[in-house]
């Protein structure tokens, strides 16, 4: 593929779906015409999506031969000294707990897809597919995360299947998305708290139902915070409208809402198939796994090089599609907080490691969750957006850095190169 081969210099650095132009994309008429759609061309996206989505399937190729050796070989073992102590001293979650809960939510929601069906779209066979999607990824992934700290999304796959299979309903392919890849995500979550219960020692039986508890109460409250929003905050999720440095541009759930015009409205035939202009990015899944060969040879040959098995393609080209989204701060300070504690300190105060390092992740993660929330209730509830200094303003300092760059295209607030 040649660079610029799929126009991105129309393209501006925010979170909208816009035209081959790149001018606003009018989804409204869109979706009520779809003629106007034709004569437009399809929806541009960036190409780092089919790169995540060729990551997971990277992944899975790499780590399914360990997957079956490791389980193999952990036949007989004796068990750890942290599993001696909680199997002695506490009783396990019963099976049937979990098998009940799933039962339970299972039929809420067949309920509320069939009797919201005009309002969710997503049939019972979606939502029993997207459940099937999740109970066959969550260990995969769960492999992948726990060896490298880094959780493959299944959010393109998700859309991808429903696009097909469904095309033309929007809500549908987010409430596909919602059931097979997010509540992979949480079950995840669940288990990493179960880990972090293990080495607590805290009650299984205990942490079940905090879990519980912590769930309802937690989609309560997310719940009650967006209707409280969506009520209250004059402009909500208007970026043009907002006032300058206004927090509620809602960018996560534009994304949200961009991906399900793409995927659900337009769909993955005319986007990435041979109806569209994206279909040079189906090489991406070739192109990884044909990366992973060489790595996978050369482990065979060294076996005891630490190098090469640190090397993970999957996980390189997981990070590079944080790229666009991301801000140069975000990969600095990732990668400076892992080097000093998980190297330096690592290596010369391993027994402080050992003892501290899950506490201060917990610490760091609770820190800017506690902030965020100290600084709406203290700065942001009277219109003060935060303290202006520089280094502090959440921006890269570069005005024109989320400007196209292509001759003749219009964007507010941005110069037309000539």
């Amino acid at each position: 593929m040649a660079v610029g081969s799929c126009r991105e210099r129309c393209m501006s650095a925010r979170f909208a779906v816009v035209e081959g132009e790149g001018g606003l994309y009018g989804d409204d008429l869109r979706i009520v015409d779809p003629s106007l759609y034709d004569k437009l061309g399809a929806c541009r996206v960036s190409r780092q999506w089919p790169g995540r989505s060729s990551t997971l399937a990277g992944c899975l190729r790499w780590e399914i031969f360990d997957l079956w050796r490791k389980a193999a070989s952990e036949k007989g073992k004796e068990h750890d000294v942290h599993t001696r102590i909680m199997k002695r001293n506490y009783r396990s979650v019963p099976q049937w707990w979990f098998h009940l809960m799933l039962v339970l939510v299972l039929a809420l929601s067949l309920f509320t897809c069939e009797g919201f069906g005009g309002q969710l779209q997503l049939p019972y066979w979606g939502l029993l597919l997207a459940c099937a999607i999740a109970l066959t990824f969550t260990l995969p992934i769960g492999i992948i995360t726990a060896t490298t700290n880094i959780q493959p999304g299944l959010n393109i796959i998700t859309e991808l299947i429903i696009g097909y299979l469904y095309l033309g309903k929007p809500l549908a392919n987010v409430v596909f998305k919602t059931y097979g890849y997010i509540s992979m995500g949480q079950a995840l979550t669940f288990v990493k708290d179960f880990k972090l219960g293990h080495y607590m020692k805290i009650p299984p039986r205990s942490m079940f139902l905090v879990q519980l508890a912590g769930t309802v109460t937690a989609s309560t409250v997310h719940f009650a915070t967006a209707w409280c929003l969506l009520t209250t905050v004059k402009n909500v999720c208007d970026v043009d409208a907002l006032p300058e440095g206004s927090p509620w541009t809602c960018p996560g759930d534009d994304v949200f809402y961009n991906a399900s015009i793409i995927w659900g409205v337009v769909g993955p035939l005319r986007m990435f198939g041979r109806l569209g202009n994206y279909w040079q990015m189906n090489y991406f899944f070739l192109i990884e796994i044909i990366a992973l060969v060489p790595i996978w040879l050369l482990c065979r040959r060294y076996p005891h090089n630490t190098f090469l098995k640190s090397i993970n393609i999957p996980l390189i080209c997981a990070g590079a599609g944080g790229l666009l989204p991301a801000r140069s701060v975000n990969f600095i300070m990732w990668g400076l907080v892992g080097i000093i504690f998980n190297h330096f300190i690592y290596k010369r105060y391993k027994a402080w490691w050992m003892r501290h390092t899950y506490v201060l992740a917990a610490g760091l993660d609770a820190g800017v969750a506690f902030m965020g929330v100290l600084t709406f209730i203290s700065l942001g509830y009277f219109d003060i957006y935060g303290v202006r200094w520089w280094g502090g303003v959440a921006d890269d300092h570069c005005p024109l850095a989320s400007c196209p760059t292509a001759p003749g295209v219009i964007a507010k607030g941005c110069p037309v190169v000539k």
